[in-house]
């Protein structure tokens, strides 16, 4: 069965600095497109993907600069750093297994929240 679970969400001040991780189980972790997508009272947007050659990444405009997605293959984990957070970043994190739109898999979502 595939799972995804996501960590490292929390409360932070404006201006700082988190780490999310999500780790995989239950397929072939190389051989798909690996994403993070955000739902904010505004509405859901997908934040970055990178892509199963691991050489290609996306960014929404709004994180690009800021936000860096990262995967370590042994550990069959996805990462998303997150710099220079704001107010407007605040939303449920969710892990995905696919690009937009063709998502297999998803995870459960981690609590992000900037405010001081």
């Amino acid at each position: 069965e595939a799972q995804l679970v996501e960590s490292g969400g929390g409360l932070v001040q404006p201006g700082g600095s988190l780490r999310l991780s999500c780790a995989a189980s239950g397929f072939t972790f190389d051989d798909y497109d690996m994403s993070w997508v955000r739902q904010a009272p505004k509405g859901l947007e997908w934040v970055s993907t990178i892509y199963s050659g691991r050489s290609n990444t996306y960014y929404a405009d709004s994180v690009k600069g800021r936000f860096t997605i990262s995967t370590d293959n042994a550990k069959n984990t996805l990462y998303l750093h997150m710099n220079s957070l704001k107010p407007e970043d605040t939303a449920v994190y969710y892990c995905a297994a696919g690009g937009s739109p063709n998502v297999s898999y998803w995870g459960h979502g981690t609590q992000v929240t900037v405010s001081s």
